[in-house]
């Protein structure tokens, strides 16, 4: 958190700042016994998170991202795959993460690089559920993660999910039956049954003027394309008929249908919660986000620099417990974790040696205000 470093320089900084001496063979012998050092730590996670939030398994918020590694060699983890980074060329792994519904990290996974998203959040979430016990469970995920045979299967497990909605994919038939059903004011929604449980939609003024924006600069750009063959590329709103390029009309008119409108999964029932609820519910998500935020950039979970397995996840599982320790920070003071940083980096302890006598005076700074009340509010005895 203070100084993120190699693990061998961070054995250094842990002497250095807190007095605290390590052995330079400690962490990679610790690599082996990564698993039960991750469920260890997990369930310390959700023993603290019962403690100090109330957490008790009643909705969880679940997203992956990728973290990428420095060469352009890949292995059994080690894969290129579609990279959350930018980084296609590199090698990379993918992370599943869950958070509570403060943002607090309470589990995540390790994946190789080229593992399609949707296929993680089934067997994680159940594995999640089992380990801890649970029958009951909200999951909140983004559209990826819908599939039909992850929807029955979350529902024969009697666990509720709550995930975004990719409406441009849905059969015209439900598209038109959202058309003529929706009433198009802020804030109103309609609830449909399909096989994907059931679907909720919202309308929204602002997004319906962010829509129809996009919509009519996409079309601006097909019909560039159509009048200059030279730049003939394939656009959202053209289609090729009899070797010339035109514009796709019934495209059109399906998006057209749809603007201002978002959609939603979900089986939990309209008597248990409403479908504002879950549309505020699936908002939230952004918390997730700002977790793996906080991750790569100011912990600097990436690049990865190990090439083994064992202290790869070594190395994330370290970077999920600072993750862990940064967000309660955050949470208890309102502070963000670099702002806390930067604060107490500036209390030291300093040492004065008088050459004359030979004696070590020991010159501490004092903590300012701001430093005093953020320990106060994280309860720390100083």
């Amino acid at each position: 958190m203070f100084e993120p470093a190699s693990k061998l320089r961070s054995l250094e900084l842990l002497e250095q700042y807190f007095g605290v001496t390590h052995n330079r063979k400690t962490y990679y012998k610790l690599a082996p016994q990564y698993e039960s050092l991750k469920q260890k730590a997990e369930d310390n996670v959700i023993q603290f998170a019962k403690q100090h939030y109330a957490f008790n398994f009643d909705i969880v918020f679940y997203d992956v991202t990728t973290l990428y590694f420095e060469t352009f060699e890949e292995d059994e983890l080690r894969k290129n795959g579609f990279s959350k980074d930018n980084k296609s060329q590199q090698p990379q792994v993918l992370i599943a993460l869950m958070v509570s519904k403060e943002g607090l990290p309470i589990a995540y996974e390790v994946f190789s690089g080229n593992t399609f998203e949707g296929n993680t959040f089934l067997p994680v979430i159940k594995d999640f559920a089992k380990k801890n016990e649970v029958t009951t469970l909200t999951v909140v995920a983004d559209a990826a993660m819908i599939s039909t045979e992850n929807v029955k299967q979350l529902a024969e497990s009697g666990l509720h999910y709550i995930v975004g909605a990719r409406l441009a994919n849905l059969s015209t038939k439900l598209i038109d039956q959202i058309d003529q059903s929706i009433d198009r004011q802020d804030g109103k929604s309609i609830r449909i049954k399909t096989d994907n449980g059931y679907l909720i939609c919202s309308y929204s003024t602002t997004r319906y003027r962010k829509d129809l924006y996009e919509m009519n600069k996409q079309i601006e750009k097909a019909k560039q394309v159509i009048e200059v063959p030279s730049k003939n590329k394939k656009l959202k709103f053209t289609q090729t008929l009899n070797q010339k390029v035109v514009l796709n009309a019934a495209l059109v008119d399906k998006t057209k249908k749809l603007l201002g409108i978002k959609g939603y999964y979900t089986n939990l029932d309209e008597d248990e919660v409403s479908n504002d609820t879950i549309i505020e519910r699936y908002h939230q998500l952004y918390k997730i986000e700002q977790a793996f935020r906080i991750a790569k950039s100011d912990l600097q979970t990436r690049p990865i620099f190990h090439f083994k397995e064992e202290p790869i996840k070594l190395h994330l599982l370290i970077c999920y417990i600072a993750l862990v320790i940064s967000k309660h920070i955050e949470l208890s003071t309102s502070v963000s974790i670099r702002k806390f940083i930067v604060l107490f980096k500036k209390v030291a302890d300093g040492l004065l040696l008088n050459h004359l006598t030979g004696k070590v005076v020991s010159i501490k700074a004092e903590p300012n205000m701001d430093i005093i009340e953020i320990i106060k509010k994280l309860n720390i005895p100083h």
